[in-house]
């Protein structure tokens, strides 16, 4: 017991680091990744399809149709070297291809939750700016307009000429006067049924993003 305590490593004393036998290579995985983008960016454009085109014709023109002593990869054999070139490059694009739409993919991901993050803070911003519209709504409904305070003085001068003149006759401008007093008291009827129309509306939907619809008098 006490030898097994005794192999245990101590607090105080680094751990060594184990080195393998066998030297494995260290790369960097981001100039890696780059190199890949590019050669599979490559791959995909009409250039490199227009060069192994012609690279193929020309070797297959060459070891055809040349003597034999210059052919380097007959047709006897069926082009051997041609084949096992262009299989080793299909078993490296794959991988680079894939390499680099790994990468992309990732690129998109990021991107989704930064453009997600984004429209929650937009979402915040607009909620924020709807209540603070509701409440200026409801501020600016308390405030006396100028064309409140226009009303209210009209009004006042026509019952003081209809009151000055109740002994006498009526005259033109009383009976004017009259008219406009009626014809405010239809409007005021009229704004204050739209107002408990909008109100039983706004009740009904129970949202702070409803738009705002002026109260304007119909003539």
């Amino acid at each position: 017991m006490a030898e097994r305590q005794g192999r245990r490593a101590r607090l105080d004393t680094p751990i060594e680091v184990r080195r393998s036998l066998v030297p494995t290579p260290h790369y960097d995985p981001e100039a890696f990744g780059r190199f890949s983008e590019a050669i599979a960016r490559y791959l995909g454009t009409a250039r490199f399809l227009v060069y192994m085109t012609a690279f193929v014709a020309i070797w297959l023109l060459w070891n055809t149709f040349m003597p034999k002593a210059v052919q380097f990869d007959p047709r006897s054999l069926n082009y051997t070297l041609l084949t096992l070139i262009l299989s080793l490059q299909a078993s490296y694009a794959a991988p680079l291809i894939l390499l680099a739409q790994n990468r992309q993919a990732d690129r998109d991901r990021i991107g989704l939750e930064e453009d997600r993050g984004q429209n929650a803070r937009l979402q915040a911003d607009v909620e924020y700016l709807t209540r603070e519209v509701a409440s200026l709504r409801q501020t600016l409904g308390e405030v006396a307009t100028r064309d409140f305070l226009r009303d209210q003085l009209r009004e006042l001068t026509d019952e003081v000429v209809a009151r000055t003149n109740e002994g006498g006759g009526e005259p033109a401008y009383d009976r004017e006067a009259r008219e406009r007093k009626v014809e405010r008291d239809r409007k005021a009827e009229r704004k204050k049924r739209r107002e408990q129309r909008a109100e039983e509306q706004s009740a009904g939907v129970g949202g702070l993003g409803e738009p705002f619809v002026g109260d304007s008098d119909a003539g």
